[in-house]
Order: structure tokens, then sequence, then C-alpha cells
């Protein structure tokens, strides 16, 4: 075979019909609408009881409480130096409203840290208390006697607690638990007697110190409320008690928070490029499930309304062990009656299920509108990557009651707002610009509110990375 005949071999034959590439030119398209990988499943919108806020304005009313200083304290880190920040001494009981910024400058010098290992007690149950504690960094379980003279944990304390506290006005003050670190701690201690030499020079520390020892006792329940005198189980003419439920004076309102963007498009686009889909609708709908995602974020993460700011620090608790066990996740629903739901990350989802398996056991589901949800004590754990996780690969997980008439957990939100499209979203025409772009102002209103403490509680530092 001559070289001129190997080449006409190889050559591809003539086409003989119309190629794909030159027929999609006449053919109509089957496309999709735009997609969007950040839409999730917002569980968290979905679940939440959403109440009419008319004025923009929610007060939750409650009754009146004399529950003080369950804050958290905070410290600032220099290297291997900690000190706590003056202000945030104002978290204890003892100084609580008390505002000399330069005698609590004072108390934070004298402030001395102590760094202790795994295992080492900080206190004894029975010894004399005569300091307060003040938990930089690390675990510290508060350990008691059972009923047969074994140990039983009263509880978990993490970053930013303090124990101790009383021990600064009361002279005669004993610890009522042993104190033992789990973890290596980094903690600081005020004692009593720095507290009082410290007095004994500043006037307006010795002032509120004595106005809090002449304070008469406030007859309280177990959640701090003022109680309500009632009598039961008498016969004959006893004389029945009189009572009356007072009220908090300066209740907590919610506004109404906003989130908004401004939506532009072309009126070119808008006009001639609207087959066989409509581009302001669908610009406008990716807006919306954008805003809808920024919305739950806030739910859960902002400040002034989120969940995990808000829960009350008594109805927050530490993992006994860093990963979410089936023990954490009772202990989380026996803070509160009625538990709705769990809110939790994936990652944590999954922690909680390496847990069970660990131990052999198999958490149920649950039908929610024909989802399978997993579920622990009947109680779905619904996911959300709203929820935060650490650099040191850390997270919450969020238990709640829910409704008005429970006491729970309710979002808020105001609907008939002028151009609505969706419950508390509007979406209002600005004009078009010299440029020939038209304009949308799309906002959405909301806010959440926890109606009483313990609608809410928060499992805290749990860890999502441990494979065993």
């Amino acid at each position: 075979m001559s070289v001129g005949e190997e080449v006409r071999d190889t050559q591809a034959p003539p086409q003989q019909s119309l190629g794909t590439e030159a027929a999609r030119n006449l053919a109509t398209i089957t496309k999709t609408a735009p997609q969007m990988q950040e839409i999730t499943s917002r569980w968290l919108l979905k679940m939440l009881p959403w109440v009419q806020v008319q004025g923009g304005t929610y007060r939750v009313n409650r009754r009146l409480s004399y529950a003080v200083g369950d804050g958290r304290v905070t410290f600032v880190q220099t290297g291997d130096r900690v000190a706590v920040i003056p202000a945030e001494l104002g978290e204890l009981p003892a100084l609580r409203d008390f505002g000399d910024e330069e005698v609590l400058a004072e108390l934070a010098r004298r402030c001395e840290q102590r760094d202790v290992a795994a295992g080492e007690v900080l206190a004894a149950s029975g010894d004399a208390a005569d300091r307060v504690f003040l938990l930089a960094h690390g675990k510290v379980e508060k350990i008691g006697a059972g009923p047969y003279g074994d140990e039983t944990e009263l509880g978990v304390l993490a970053d930013g607690a303090y124990f101790g506290d009383q021990s600064l006005v009361d002279g005669g003050a004993t610890w009522e638990y042993t104190a033992r670190a789990v973890t290596p701690c980094t903690l600081l201690s005020l004692s009593r007697a720095d507290v009082y030499n410290l007095a004994e020079r500043a006037e307006s520390l010795r002032g509120h110190l004595a106005g809090l020892l002449s304070i008469p006792h406030q007859r309280t329940n177990h959640f701090g409320e003022a109680a309500i005198d009632v009598s039961a189980g008498h016969v004959g003419e006893a004389v029945v008690p009189h009572t009356f439920v007072d009220y908090d004076a300066a209740p907590r309102e919610y506004e109404l928070s906003v989130a908004q963007t401004v939506l532009k498009v072309h009126s070119r686009v808008a006009d001639l490029y609207n087959q066989p889909m409509n581009q302001t609708e669908q610009q406008l709908r990716l807006t919306v499930e954008a805003l809808r995602e920024r919305q739950e974020h806030e739910l859960i993460n902002n400040r002034e309304f989120g969940l995990l700011n808000n829960c009350d620090y008594g109805q927050r608790i530490q993992p006994h062990d860093g990963a979410p066990s089936p023990d954490d996740m009772d202990e989380l629903l026996s803070r509160r009656r009625g538990s709705k739901l769990f809110l939790a990350h994936p990652k944590a989802i999954a922690a909680f299920g390496r847990e069970c398996n660990r131990r052999g056991l198999l958490p149920e589901s649950v039908d929610i509108g024909g989802h399978h949800v997993p579920a622990w004590r009947g109680v779905p754990i619904f996911p959300s990557n709203k929820i935060p996780v650490t650099d040191a690969r850390t997270t919450s997980i969020i238990c709640m009651r829910t409704g008005e008439a429970e006491q729970g957990v309710v979002g808020l939100q105001q609907t008939g707002i002028p151009d609505e499209i969706e419950p508390s979203l509007s979406v209002r025409f600005m004009g078009i610009d010299e440029q020939a772009i038209i304009s949308y102002l799309v906002t959405a209103y909301y806010s959440a509110a926890i109606l009483v403490p313990d609608a809410l509680g928060v499992l805290e530092n749990v860890e999502v990375s441990r494979w065993r």
C-alpha cells in the first residue's frame, strides 16, 4: 500500500446528514429555572409558630423575678495571662448594679490566676467557702453525695461560668458540692478577704455590700419568681393567706428586625428575554430565597434576639464527654416540659448518631410532612447549617418548646404590609434610572421571642469531629 492510499484510509468519511451542533440552532432547548445551592430546608422557619405583631413591637410580660447575677463573665488573654474585664464582675450577684469603675478595676487586678490539671479538686464539699472562682477556660464538674454515699454529678461548668459567689457576702458559707476539673482549666479566684479589705478603703463598695446585708430575704419559688402564698390541707377555721401576683415592671420588648436588598433588572432584559421564563420573576425568586436564608440565620445568631445568644444561662448545659451522647440529650429534654423540637448542625446530628451506634442504640424517626426526620424520645431533630461550627470543631444543639399557649418560643412577623408577596415580605417598585435599570426594594420583617426562660435550652461545646 502506498503512502497516499494509507492517508485516504485514515480520513473521516464525508458527512451525509445535518450535524447535531448545527441542528441545536433551530431547536428549542429544554432548560431549567436558575438553580441555587444556598437554598436549605429552613426547618426553623417552618416549625416556628408565627405571631402577628401589628404595632411592630412585641412585649413579653412575666411575673416579677428576683433572680439576678446569672450571666457569664468575659476575659481577655495576653499570652498565657488571663484577666477578667472589670465591668464583667457586675455579673456576680454580690456586685450586681455596682457601678464604680475604679473599684471594679482594682477588684479585677486582685483576681489570682490559677492553672489546674484535669482531675484536680478545686473545692471540697463541707469546706469553708472563702472565694469565688471565675472559669476562663476548661470544664469543671460539680460533684455531690448520693443517698448511699456514692458520688453524683450535679452539673458541668464551662468557659465564662463562676461558682462560690455566695462566699463574698456570707462569712459562714461552706461548699455544698465538690468542684473538680474535668479538663485542664484556667481560673481566676477572688477572695472574700480581698473584697472586704478594699471595702475598708472604698466607701462605695462598703455601702454597696452593707446594702446587700440589709435587704430582707425575698420569698421566691425555685424559678426565682415572687412567691404566691397558697394554703392547702388545712381544716377548721384556719386563716387563709392573702396574696397577689406581682409583675415585672420593665418587661422586655422585641421590635421587628429587617432584612433588605435592592434588586436591579435592566429594562432591556425584562422586555426582550422573558420567554419561556420571566427574567424578573426568576431574579426575584432567587433573591427571596437568599433573604429567607438570611432570616433564619438571624433568628439563630443575632445578638439582640437570636436563639443562641438569648438562651438563659441556667438553661445552658455542657456535654459530659464532649461528643453529644444520649445522656446529654436526655438532660436537655429534662430541663423543660413539652419539648417540640431539636435543632442541630448536620455534623452534630452525625456525631450523635455515632454515639448511639457506639452504644448499640437505634434512634427512631418521625414523619414531618412526608419527611422522615431523626428523633430522640419522640422529639424530632431538625438539621440547620446556620448553627455555627467553631474552628475547634464544636457546635451547639438547641431544644425548644414552641407556641404562645405553651409559653414557648415564637416567631414574630407582621402580615398585610404594602406590596406583600409572602407573609411579612414585600417587593416595592423603586423606579427606573437614567441607565434604564429597574429597581425593586425587597424587604422581610421578622424577630423571635422566648416567652419564659425554660422554653429554650442549649447543649454547648458539642464536639463533632470525634471518632472512636
